[in-house]
């Protein structure tokens, strides 16, 4: 039986000790930080850095961000692994049409002996009245299909607090799709102040969130059927969070941006339904994207809650993993998305 998120009380494993004393440990690393950056800060010329003149305020932030991991490097510990997905077989809506029937077998031979035609007739069954044919089962009808798990995309949204947390944010706002929590600052918060207990190496070279990461933090919540697929083309990945929106009735986390951003796939627009059609084509997903309402120097103006993103727009955005910080053997190259596998229980 799911806890369902009622209020704002955390629910944290850790004892109150443990957790004082996990914060008084990043405070202090913290303070070390501020001091090593001020002292850098310094070096580099201030108002150099603060003007961001000649790239030297972006420079700044990546020499932070390596101070940072020195001073307060993520735990090196086992994590969630990564599941390499197979193509599914392209098949049509029959399965069986497709499948060539098996060879006829060859009549035998008459005998010309007619002692050992007699026999063979005398061993001979009589002949049973035949059986009825079965009445073949309708063919499903192949049309387009628009399905989308929200009426209210704007109910379920909520807005990253910082330009590094589109993780806690996509998991915030699927936990919120899912009945198990709310789209308030302070759960963002709170689900935040808990990266200490999903953060790994493994899982992200630079600390902080990666998808185990999420998927730890969304079974901590409650929502415990998510697992990470990796796949080999955009196709693969968009077909198969479609099936799994449609037949467990939950969101699909997409990893997009190469692995550095998060979209949550609440829908998908399609040419046939991807349930029955093995062949059937994504022409889009409907994307509640955390970045919005901000505009990225990369990748552009973020969208509303809700948009349906088409076929250019996956493209563009849904790219392979690929990360500057070092090498991820089980997602590199591939797509990454976090998939629910089991169907929502009734009254969810």
């Amino acid at each position: 039986m799911r806890q369902r998120r009622t209020g704002v009380t955390p629910l944290y494993s850790a004892t109150l000790d443990q957790m004082y004393a996990r914060r008084y440990r990043r405070q202090s690393k913290r303070g070390r930080l501020v001091l090593t950056v001020v002292l850098v800060a310094g070096l580099l010329g201030g108002s150099a850095v603060w003007t961001n003149a000649f790239g030297a305020g972006d420079r700044f932030e990546r020499l932070v961000e390596r101070i940072e991991l020195a001073v307060d490097p993520p735990p090196n510990r086992p994590t969630r692994k990564t599941i390499t997905v197979t193509p599914r077989p392209v098949l049509g809506a029959n399965p069986g049409k497709d499948t060539p029937p098996p060879a006829e077998l060859a009549p035998a031979e008459e005998s010309t002996d007619p002692e050992a035609t007699a026999s063979s007739k005398a061993r001979s069954p009589r002949p049973s009245s035949p059986s009825p044919e079965p009445t073949p089962s309708p063919e499903p009808v192949r049309r387009a299909v628009d399905v989308d798990l929200l009426d209210n995309p704007e109910q379920m949204f909520t807005s990253q607090l910082t330009e590094k947390w589109c993780a806690p944010a996509g998991v915030q706002m699927t936990l919120a799709v899912l009945g198990l929590g709310d789209s308030s600052e302070e759960f963002q918060r709170e689900i935040i102040n808990r990266t200490d207990e999903f953060e790994s190496w493994e899982d992200s070279h630079n600390g902080s969130w990666g998808p185990a990461a999420m998927a730890d933090a969304l079974a901590a919540y409650g929502a415990d059927e998510y697992e990470i697929r990796a796949y080999q083309t955009r196709a693969d990945a968009l077909r198969d969070s479609a099936i799994a929106i449609k037949t467990t009735g939950k969101p699909v986390v997409l990893l997009a941006w190469r692995g550095a951003h998060t979209w949550v796939m609440t829908g998908y627009r399609a040419n046939a339904d991807p349930t029955i059609f093995g062949n059937a084509t994504i022409k889009g997903a409907y994307i509640l994207d955390p970045w919005y309402p901000r505009v990225s120097s990369i990748w552009g103006p973020s969208d509303p809650p809700g948009t349906f993103q088409d076929a250019a727009e996956m493209e563009r955005n849904i790219l392979a993993w690929k990360r500057p910080e070092g090498a991820y053997p089980d997602r590199d190259g591939k797509f990454i998305a976090l998939v629910p596998t089991t169907p929502a229980e009734p009254g969810d």
